[in-house]
């Protein structure tokens, strides 16, 4: 199936400015917007804490509800509303787990039943003790800066047959990753670093594929997490297999991409001709590309319109993945590896 003509001849490069503009803006605002927020708004899960869903037979305010918990003193209690208006639940949060062996839902419910007289059906209840917590946010950035360098592993190998060099520049940042956090170095400044000095060997050793690779990961993870704290939304250990899922999902539209660049430039000598043959490749694989985003971005909008709210923040993450990742294999990846071949020494 081809939705686009085989001869379509759309200047991308030529409106890379235009692009650059447009990431930028996005990554200012995801900036601004983990600054205004103090990072992401972590869940109970990298924050530690209980949540716990109630569920009405009739319609309570959100108000007597939460005055209802005034009385049990628990700790950066927050209440809100959950699914559509008619189902009446909330979600009452705490970061208070002292009182999980007395019963913390038995006493939630108390305290609702004699503010409100009425008794609420507890649907769920999820607890985390904040040391686990902290562990599962360093492991979950762990995650993801491992999976960027395996992935930087192979494009490497792929696409350039530098198996062995990129092989080794990661292992070496991997070990002084995990050494270093055994220190207690701060696991996000950390995991920055070692993607600036990821970038930085990768363009000194002219791993260029493996550089636009990185780069518009990076782009598309800082973008998506940056939209979570600007609108606010819970980030929990699902986002993470989100974030992952879209590792992957921007990667394969890149590989595209870049295969047909390589097959173009095989024996190509002039660096003056290599925007043309950037040009022409992604126009070649233009209609697989945005027939292979059509289709996910289907079954994602039912996820997320039809899939109920417990998964409506990863529906919600693997759009903007999709958009963001189809974008940048065009107007980020392509661009930096144009850059790379063309440079100078």
């Amino acid at each position: 199936m081809q939705l686009i003509k085989s001869d379509i001849n759309i200047d991308f490069l030529g409106k890379q400015k235009i692009g650059f503009v447009f990431s930028a803006i996005l990554i200012i605002a995801s900036i601004i917007g983990l600054i205004v927020h103090k990072g992401p708004n972590y869940g109970i899960d990298f924050s530690g804490g209980a949540l716990i869903q109630v569920k009405f037979a009739q319609n309570i305010p959100i108000a007597q509800v939460r005055d209802s918990l005034a009385g049990l003193d628990l700790n950066d209690l927050s209440v809100q509303d959950f699914g559509e208006a008619d189902d009446h639940e909330f979600l009452i949060r705490t970061g208070s787990t002292e009182t999980v062996g007395k019963g913390l839902a038995q006493a939630v419910s108390a305290a609702i039943l004699a503010g409100t007289g009425v008794t609420p059906e507890i649907r769920r209840v999820e607890m985390v003790g904040p040391q686990v917590g902290d562990e599962l946010k360093k492991q979950a950035l762990l995650a993801i800066f491992y999976s960027l360098l395996f992935i930087t592993i192979y494009i490497s190998g792929r696409f350039e047959l530098k198996w062995i060099l990129s092989g080794v520049t990661a292992g070496a940042l991997m070990t002084a990753v995990y050494f270093l956090s055994v220190f207690n170095v701060s696991m996000p400044v950390l995991i920055t670093g070692a993607l600036v000095v990821s970038l930085f060997l990768f363009w000194r050793l002219r791993l260029k594929f493996a550089m636009g690779a990185l780069i518009a990961l990076i782009h598309d993870v800082f973008i998506t997490v940056g939209i979570f704290s600007i609108l606010n939304l819970d980030f929990s250990l699902p986002i993470i297999a989100a974030l992952l899922t879209i590792i992957g999902y921007s990667l394969n539209d890149t590989i595209i991409v870049f295969d047909r660049i390589r097959e173009n430039i095989k024996g190509e000598s002039s660096k003056t001709a290599l925007p043309g043959l950037f040009n022409k490749s992604i126009n070649q694989t233009l209609s697989r590309t945005i027939l292979t985003s059509v289709t996910t971005l289907i079954v994602l909008l039912a996820l997320f319109f039809l899939g109920g709210d417990i998964i409506h923040n990863f529906a919600f993450a693997m759009i903007i993945g999709v958009l963001i990742g189809t974008y940048s294999s065009i107007f980020v990846a392509s661009p930096v590896v144009l850059a790379a071949a063309a440079r100078k020494g």
